[in-house]
């Protein structure tokens, strides 16, 4: 009997085997790229410290110490004030000294708005893909445009894991302003607390949402609304909503130049066509009125036109903001927390 029992138990243990090596192989890429981000970002969680350790250190800056309390101060507002969930994350800090860590490669058609997407268990669909090393990136790059998608490459201020891993601060966050940091913080909290599979879009234009109207909210409660904080920060927010509106007007004018495309029209046509138009997006930027910017937005571009990838980027964060606002102000009467729970109960954490 027993050696029946151990007969079928070796025969199930092989069948195990054997899907584990198949899948192996099938999914090896995936499998190989999982590996290198967990231990990515493994290493940075095990080389990251205590805030504590540095609020001791006398040799840390006095004005990055103050930042650091000020993320805990909008940490736990983000919780007690907004709803958001309570996790480890933002605890400690990973010294970047000074280094970018992350690279996200994102790809999108070069005739149509549609972004490349990558598939992962459990997120589903997304589309970019994250890398510790910058040599990785570079080289998904350089395939992906050799495939002839239109790529871009960008260094993120942070990313949440959701709750698989306990996310530290990292350095470079402590160089950006108050308002900004705080925005930053709760955009990343809130993707711990709702994130829907297979929708980045929706997950992203929400953390946005929840990021803008809780720093605001936050810099009222701590500093008052008529403080150089609260009011830098809306100076600011004021000239970036500009600037995106600018650039979702632009995606709208691509839109249209693609689909006036004909199947029988050249492809060195239709780039003609798109770098006339994008250089119309770009250089029309420096007739924005924009309160805080000293220099000619356009310029940023003086070296390499944007392509789709980049316009794509301001789909993703920024195009659903109105619908957010017009459900957030007519059913909540701006009530944020009781927004935030009424999207965490109508989509359950993935």
């Amino acid at each position: 009997m027993r050696r029946s029992i151990w007969k079928n138990v070796k025969r199930v243990l092989l069948v195990l085997l054997g899907g584990v090596v198949v899948l192996s192989i099938v999914y090896r890429d995936l499998l190989g790229y999982g590996l290198g981000q967990g231990w990515g970002q493994l290493r940075i969680i095990w080389n990251a410290k205590p805030i504590e350790k540095f609020l001791e250190d006398p040799a840390f800056a006095d004005s990055l110490k103050v930042k650091l309390r000020l993320i805990e101060q909008v940490r736990q507002y983000a919780i007690d004030s907004l709803g958001l969930k309570d996790t480890r994350n933002y605890k400690t800090m990973y010294d970047q000294q000074g280094q970018e860590i992350m690279w996200v490669v994102t790809a999108c058609e070069p005739f149509k708005l549609k972004p490349k997407q990558w598939t992962f268990p459990i997120l589903g669909d997304v589309p970019y893909k994250g890398f510790f090393k910058k040599e990785k990136a570079i080289a998904l790059k350089e395939e992906l445009e050799k495939d002839g998608w239109d790529v871009s490459i960008r260094n993120p201020g942070g990313w949440s894991t959701l709750g698989w891993f306990t996310d530290p601060i990292l350095s470079k966050m402590l160089e950006r302003s108050i308002g900004d940091l705080a925005n930053l913080i709760i955009h990343e909290m809130v993707h711990a607390t709702i994130f829907v599979k297979d929708s980045i879009d929706f997950n992203e234009n929400l953390a946005t949402f929840i990021g803008d109207r809780g720093a605001e909210k936050f810099l009222v409660h701590l500093y008052g609304p008529g403080s150089p904080a609260y009011q830098d920060y809306i100076y600011e927010d004021v000239d970036y909503l500009k600037y995106v509106d600018h650039m979702l007007r632009g995606t709208e004018t691509l839109d249209s130049l693609y689909a006036s495309f004909q199947a029988s029209e050249d492809r060195a046509g239709k780039l003609r066509k798109k770098k006339i138009w994008i250089q119309h997006i770009v250089t029309s930027l420096d007739t924005l009125s924009l309160s805080t910017v000293k220099y000619k937005p356009s310029s940023r571009f003086k070296d390499k036109l944007p392509n789709n990838a980049y316009f794509m980027n301001f789909r993703r964060y920024q195009s659903r903001q109105t619908d957010f606002w017009s459900e957030y102000q007519d059913v909540f009467h701006e009530d944020l927390k009781g927004y935030i729970r009424h999207m965490s109960e109508k989509y359950p954490f993935l």
